[in-house]
């Protein structure tokens, strides 16, 4: 991704910090957006995503730190710039269609009524595929048609910065990777800075040019992601983007033992609790021995349709998961090996890791 410019940078969170009465709810989150960037916040229920979209949106008044949108501040301590003014886009997880008015008038009551450049409704419906449906109520529409018009609604205000809150959660499974797909593509034609707030680590990777890992209302780890995946700071990141066998271990001499063999730690202190991450992919089971491998015991075999899952136990008792193709599992016996396919990545177990290295 190109350097970033004032001309660039979509929206821009410094130090922000919210409270509900005297519960804390985010604490010192800075993140930064391009625009045409789709930018997700990654977390689980409760980690402050949707509050922080809410003070970015000006739904709510920021207690601390600044907002900036394309160079302008919208909110801090002092200023606070109402939702209207802000050039923001907003989508809600249940799409707050108002139930009264058609298709068209929703999209028509996004549209700032003395903008002479303001688009033709019809045109906003055919963009999201939904020009047919313009005198439909809300309440006739499909989940996937619902979404296509909250969509359509926020795009009437012409924003410079979109905000999704789990937009596709409500949505099955094919239906959601077809409308998340065009969704994408429409925002970043547009060339609106977008963030999106998901709990799901599949579809933050699938649509995402950069990630944040979000919790108990702190960044973790920000950053494209391959890297969040392969090179997480901390257990929490690792176990965010999906499924990690994680062996804990200690430093010695600058390289972490495993059952697999040594692992150099450069970025850690002799005597520093560490854990080495393994991605199930990252392994290769085989009946034979192969260099680097060590024996262990089969204990599970699942198939799983695109690859099989297959569980195994160390020599000291550790278990671990494998993801291979279906037919290296077929004939597996009980005692195999296990070898890494690529160097594991080694990461902290303390808080404070994550403040440590995230950029």
């Amino acid at each position: 991704m190109t350097q970033n410019t004032d001309d660039t940078v979509g929206l821009k969170v410094t130090q922000v910090s919210h409270a509900y009465g005297s519960v804390p709810v985010l604490n010192g989150v800075s993140l930064q957006v391009d625009a045409g960037e789709i930018h997700c916040l990654l977390g689980p229920s409760g980690s402050g995503k949707t509050t922080l979209l809410r003070l970015v949106a000006g739904l709510e008044k920021l207690r601390s730190g600044t907002i900036n949108i394309f160079g302008r501040i919208v909110g801090n301590d002092q200023a606070h710039v109402p939702p209207e003014d802000r050039s923001i886009g907003f989508v809600f997880q249940d799409y707050a269609l108002f139930p009264h008015l058609s298709v068209q008038r929703n999209v028509e009551f996004g549209m700032k009524r003395q903008d002479e450049s303001r688009e033709d409704p019809q045109e906003l419906l055919r963009r999201v595929g939904m020009q047919d449906f313009a005198q439909a109520m809300p309440h006739t529409l499909s989940g996937g048609q619902q979404q296509r018009v909250a969509l359509a609604r926020a795009l009437a205000r012409q924003p410079r910065v979109m905000l999704l809150d789990e937009p596709f959660s409500g949505l099955d499974a094919r239906l959601r990777d077809e409308i998340r797909s065009s969704t994408i593509k429409l925002l970043r034609t547009a060339g609106v800075a977008t963030v999106m707030v998901t709990h799901d680590p599949v579809e933050a990777m699938a649509v995402a040019d950069r990630i944040s890992v979000i919790h108990d209302g702190r960044i973790e780890q920000s950053g494209e992601p391959e890297e969040l995946y392969l090179r997480p700071v901390n257990h929490r990141v690792a176990t965010s983007l999906g499924e990690a066998n994680l062996l804990e271990s200690v430093v010695k001499q600058g390289v972490v033992q495993t059952p697999l063999g040594s692992v150099t730690a450069p970025r850690f202190q002799e005597g520093d609790k560490v854990a080495v991450l393994f991605r199930p992919e990252c392994l290769r089971v085989t009946q034979q021995p192969e260099e680097n491998s060590a024996p262990v015991k089969l204990r599970d075999v699942r198939f799983l349709g695109d690859r099989t899952r297959v569980e195994v136990e160390t020599e000291c008792g550790e278990v671990l998961f494998a993801s291979v193709p279906m037919q290296q599992a077929n004939g597996l016996a009980t005692d195999v090996h296990l070898a890494m396919l690529t160097t594991p990545a080694v990461v902290g177990t303390n808080d404070n890791e994550s403040r440590k290295h995230s950029p």
